[in-house]
């Protein structure tokens, strides 16, 4: 299987500190791969590696056969790869609506002169774009919540909405950075399930970093695991709940159980 993504021998230094090294993993078309480590393991600096916050000191990152690095944030978006973040970065006081429109940008065929002059061809863009909308936000019951200010979904729902908005983007790569956290343990049931509805509704592959180790040995079909940036284990679920080393930097000597 070819990969979407592919790090080789990752490497970025802030002055004497080397936050990521010689990291290399891929993710092909349509799979569910976990990222996971202890704290301050390095997990949200590859995010930013790969979506062009960071660029690397050394070694080579790829999509679709594409070298990324130097790219802006902006154009690896349009490339077809979207994050979501471990803090929620809506637009508290913008409409649901509105908030999934501003990820529309970056796909209208039509500039600001068409806006302008609001010719058959703006409004029949904004037509399609307004439908496409409405259909996202029905995919995740959010349809009747359109027009509310966001700040007033629940937190699960605002999750949901950062996810919804990523998608707008059509990406084929889905990035989501700790997507559970807050969530009660019926919410972390029902996201593994939209995670899993996700990457199959809209043939993407699907890159998870999480704390909650129910949730990634419950739906990642491989996992990789880093410590201080670099690569310790990788492997399917059972591998990794198997590894030595992992039970050793992850979860501590004593060990405990991964699936806890």
């Amino acid at each position: 299987m070819s990969a979407r993504l592919q790090l080789d021998d990752v490497t970025i230094q802030f002055g004497g500190l080397r936050a990521v090294g010689d990291l290399s993993f891929h993710i092909g078309p349509g799979e569910l791969v976990g990222l996971i480590g202890p704290n301050g393991a390095g997990k949200t600096t590859v995010f930013n590696l790969i979506t062009g916050v960071y660029r690397p000191t050394a070694g080579r990152i790829r999509f679709n056969d594409i070298d990324i690095p130097g790219h802006q944030p902006h154009q690896i978006t349009r490339l077809g790869i979207a994050r979501t973040f471990q803090n929620i970065r809506l637009f508290p006081s913008m409409s649901v609506f509105d908030n999934v429109r501003t990820a529309m940008v970056m796909h209208q065929q039509h500039g600001i002169t068409h806006a302008l002059f609001r010719g058959p061809a703006h409004h029949d863009e904004e037509a399609l774009i307004e439908s496409d909308i409405l259909e996202l936000l029905g995919i995740f019951s959010l349809q009747g919540e359109a027009h509310t200010p966001c700040k007033s979904l629940s937190y699960g729902d605002q999750r949901r909405l950062e996810i919804i908005r990523a998608l707008a983007t059509r990406p084929k790569l889905l990035l989501l950075d700790e997507p559970a956290a807050g969530m009660n343990p019926t919410e972390k049931e029902e996201l593994m399930h939209l995670i899993r509805f996700i990457r199959d509704k809209f043939d993407i592959a699907v890159l998870l970093v999480e704390h909650d180790m129910k949730v990634v040995m419950g739906i990642c079909q491989r996992v990789v695991v880093i410590e201080y940036g670099e690569k310790i284990a990788e492997g399917t679920p059972d591998e990794i709940c198997r590894n030595a080393a992992v039970i050793e930097a992850y979860l501590g000597t004593e060990g405990g159980d991964v699936h806890a």
